[in-house]
């Protein structure tokens, strides 16, 4: 069972302690390797990007930290609370009351209005925002009856992390969210999401293959082949239009 919110904070403000953490992947008789023994502490209320090449480990990563995935060995804590060692309806439980996910592609349902699609996540926690709540901090308050069809592209990624943020996560997870935006619609997605990382204190943490975002991050964790290569912290972060892409 993951702590309540109430629990005493850990007095470094570390969300996550990753420990020794290695994932490899068997397809057949070959062992593929994603990652290798990584080392890393996040730090609660913090702006992360991890950078890196394709089959670096940032989503296998990214995945383990949300409890889609287990490691093969090592050590994942939240709070201080095992994933590692949690049960599965324990980790069914840690995704749905503290982690918002947010993909390259939006996964809207495609019957139902900006406003019910964010609607479905409020339903299954406690205390969430509404949905009206949840599309104004993204700026889409006056498209909350529109269908994805009548959204654009950026938008409707906008919708995706107002559905992600409804219930008011502790950490909000981001796989390459730019991924398939242009430049300008790109930036409006990256200050929806410097906007909630400032306006609810969510740990958000973004991959990305775009190495200017990392001006925009408390913190860069740039892996390479399973490791992590380097952990940067900027002393000056820059807002996302001030983004040199």
């Amino acid at each position: 069972m993951m702590a309540s919110d109430g629990a005493t904070p850990n007095t470094h403000r570390t969300v996550f302690d990753i420990q020794g953490l290695t994932k490899v992947y068997t397809m057949g008789e070959v062992e593929v390797p994603a990652l290798r023994q990584v080392d890393l502490q996040l730090n609660e209320g913090e702006f992360v990007v991890l950078l890196g090449p394709s089959g670096s480990g940032k989503s296998t990563l990214l995945n383990i930290l949300g409890g889609l995935d287990v490691p093969t060995s090592g050590r994942v804590t939240y709070r201080g609370q095992d994933l590692t060692a949690a049960s599965e309806a324990a980790l069914t439980q840690y995704r749905r009351r503290y982690v918002g996910f947010v993909f390259q592609f939006y996964n809207l349902i495609p019957s139902l209005t900006a406003r019910e699609n964010v609607a479905l996540v409020t339903e299954i926690v406690e205390q969430p925002l509404t949905p009206e709540e949840a599309l104004g901090i993204v700026e889409l308050e006056h498209r909350l009856d529109h269908f994805p069809s009548q959204l654009s592209g950026g938008e409707q990624q906008r919708v995706a992390i107002a559905r992600a943020i409804a219930k008011r996560p502790a950490a909000l997870l981001c796989d390459e969210p730019t991924g398939a935006l242009d430049v300008t619609t790109g930036i409006i997605v990256l200050e929806a999401l410097a906007r909630v990382n400032a306006e609810l204190g969510t740990t958000t943490v973004v991959i990305t293959h775009n190495a200017a975002i990392a001006s925009m991050a408390d913190s860069v964790v740039r892996l390479a082949d399973g490791h992590v290569a380097s952990v940067e912290r900027n002393a000056h972060k820059v807002s996302p239009r001030d983004v040199s892409w």
